[in-house]
């Protein structure tokens, strides 16, 4: 990555820290140093797009699915979890469009994208977004979009309602929770397209299934999907 002087000179003032191990970082880095990105536990997906954890937990579900990939394993607690914590519990919108640029030109040197017309984040609800100031899936959908040149449509689904966190409900009652919580708005602007449906952290797939439902009754389209996390189901 290119630096300016003047982007140097910004570094010297008001230095940037790592959000996992919390050292300086480098001019040339974002939000995360070089070290602890290749320490992320990648889920290397990439290599098998059509067929991998991520891609089954679609399958039957969904049956216009196309290719699938998560940029790392989610383990909660953990060092490599700081990003997502950071994004999602304190207001650290800049590390959203860096994982997006991350997961993007991985995305992009891999042919992943290859084929996909555009990206649609997951929705957040309202009240949700309005305590965090903003969308995570939407920051991410922005930072694949800048590495990718993909347009983001983020009106194409809607959330109908929101009955609370899933984090702390098992496999049925996330998908008990999100049922019939997302509504489709302008599904005919992607008629005959392959879309890229983006979410911060999949754990059972209840949320991202429901979206790719809608998507699916929708006149020649195909889904794919991308995650930064993924929550190894061999564990």
């Amino acid at each position: 990555m290119r630096v300016s002087f003047l982007h140097r000179v910004f570094d010297l003032i008001a230095p940037r820290y790592c959000c996992i191990c919390n050292g300086r970082l480098a001019p040339e880095e974002d939000t995360i140093c070089l070290s602890c990105n290749l320490h992320l536990p990648r889920t290397s997906y990439l290599d098998q797009p059509y067929d991998n954890d991520l891609a089954k937990v679609f399958w039957g579900r969904v049956q216009h699915i196309e290719k699938a990939t998560a940029l790392m394993f989610h383990y909660a607690g953990s060092e490599s979890a700081y990003p997502i914590y950071n994004l999602k519990y304190h207001h650290r919108p800049e590390v959203g469009i860096s994982l997006g640029r991350i997961l993007g030109l991985e995305m992009i040197h891999s042919g992943f994208t290859e084929g996909i017309d555009c990206i649609i984040p997951v929705p957040l609800s309202r009240n949700r977004q309005s305590e965090r100031g903003y969308n995570q899936s939407e920051l991410i959908a922005q930072g694949i979009s800048e590495v990718c040149h993909l347009q983001v449509k983020n009106h194409i689904l809607s959330r109908r309602s929101f009955h609370g966190s899933q984090t702390s409900h098992d496999r049925w009652e996330r998908n008990a929770n999100v049922e019939h919580a997302f509504m489709l708005t302008n599904g005919d602007k992607i008629r005959n397209s392959h879309v890229l449906l983006v979410d911060d952290i999949v754990t059972t797939g209840a949320t991202m299934c429901a979206c790719a439902a809608l998507l699916d009754q929708i006149e020649g389209i195909k889904i794919s999907v991308a995650s930064i996390g993924f929550v190894d189901p061999k564990r």
